[in-house]
């Protein structure tokens, strides 16, 4: 499996422990005991996984699907940002970030995705780039978790920033991505290219079928024991076990009686011990708080009163995670996206639907699994519509306010 050289990987590591040890000491009024040491150690290693670990997948990425051909010989770091790959500015050296300012760094080069890819620039990529014949080469690639579920704030240019991890990348476009594949046939290319920017089928290899959904957010899921749109599973660690053998093609074991599924790949286990770690990093992640002046204060005060009553919002979006996924799960009929085909529960091990929390919902539109709705205004319309609600114009665009405030 690739890694970072030594050094570098663990200097890396000892200023995440120490940045995650202090966020800790202060969130406890930098008190003592060892438990929030030990908690800021697990975070930093879940960091380094959610960011760095491919869990082996680049036998998939790399002999599988040849990725790495394609990256060397199509992707430019333009092509690249236009099916929403991100770059990681913090990672540039400064003689790269300064040409790339003045233009004296080729952006329409794949040469130059395969530099930016040595360099751990490219969000959610690794690979190993040896240098052949005086020229560097891109010999192995593979993914890791940060490529659907981290973006960039764009501070440096469009595409280009400081990562801002368990924030669902919607300008990611992982079926055109795949579809370049040359070991795909016409057909597999074809569904693939389909599914659109920010959607992702997590099943269409499993089952046939192609139906794909928004790629989810992995913040604000402290304390939400059903993660996934059908709460298959009672953590995170199952989903990412799931993604990680079935999707991403890790070298590990997932199987899921419900589903008839029992998959190994490789005859080593590179997912397990990974888990606890990563499951702790993604709890980690607070969902982010709206812009400011992103949302009318007065009409959502009203909005808010009209979810805890009239819209009755609150009656299944309850408590701080505005969730009751801990306690039930809701039938195909309480899902504002069904009847569809093909049903996005039946392709689930519970055959329901989990309640969506929604905190941080400004930042990921679209929303409903299957991206219907591209507004919070579209939203509530939906709801008022099928729920025969009885809303009036503005108390729906009061209630949209305050789920953007959320």
């Amino acid at each position: 499996m690739n890694r970072r050289p030594p050094s570098i990987f663990s200097r890396t590591l000892l200023l995440a422990v120490l940045a995650a040890t202090g966020a800790t000491l202060a969130s406890c009024g930098g008190g003592g005991g060892g438990g929030g040491v030990n908690t800021a150690l697990l975070q930093a290693q879940g960091r380094q996984i959610f960011r760095f670990d491919t869990f082996g997948d680049e036998i998939f990425w790399t002999d599988t699907l040849r990725m790495h051909e394609v990256i060397e010989q199509q992707v430019s770091p333009t092509l690249a940002l236009t099916v929403g790959l991100k770059v990681d500015s913090e990672a540039l050296p400064a003689s790269v970030a300064n040409g790339i300012r003045n233009g004296t760094v080729d952006l329409t080069s794949p040469a130059t995705t395969v530099a930016l890819i040595k360099l751990d620039a490219v969000v959610g990529i690794k690979g190993r780039v040896e240098t052949i014949n005086g020229v560097d080469r891109l010999t192995r690639v593979g993914v890791t978790c940060a490529l659907c579920h981290s973006t960039v704030d764009n501070s440096f240019s469009s595409g280009i920033g400081k990562r801002l991890d368990g924030w669902a990348n919607r300008d990611l476009d992982p079926g055109l991505i795949i579809s370049l594949s040359p070991a795909l046939s016409t057909t597999q290319k074809a569904i693939y290219a389909s599914w659109g920017k920010g959607m992702y089928d997590p099943r269409f290899n499993i089952d046939g079928l192609s139906k794909p959904a928004v790629i989810p957010p992995a913040f604000g899921l402290q304390d939400v024991h059903k993660i996934t749109f059908t709460g298959d599973g009672d953590d995170i660690a199952y989903w990412n076990r799931y993604v990680a053998v079935t999707q991403m093609g890790g070298q590990g074991t997932f199987t899921e009686p419900r589903l008839g599924i029992n998959i190994t790949n490789g005859t080593q286990d590179l997912v397990s011990s990974r888990l606890p770690a990563l499951q702790a990093y993604q709890l980690s992640l607070a969902a982010p708080a709206p812009p400011a002046g992103s949302f009318d204060a007065t009409a959502s005060a009203r909005g808010k009163a009209l979810f805890e009553g009239k819209a009755r919002c609150s009656t299944c979006h309850t408590g701080s995670t505005f969730t009751d996924a801990n306690l039930r799960l809701h039938p195909k009929t309480d899902s504002m996206v069904e009847p569809e085909v093909p049903s996005h529960a039946d392709r689930s091990a519970t055959k329901l639907y989990r309640t969506t929390p929604l905190r941080g919902l400004w930042q990921h539109a679209p929303y409903f699994h299957d991206g219907s709705a591209a507004t919070t205004e579209q939203v509530v319309t939906v709801y008022n519509t099928k729920m025969l609600l009885g809303l009036t114009p503005q108390e729906i665009l009061d209630v949209a306010q305050y789920l953007r405030s959320l």
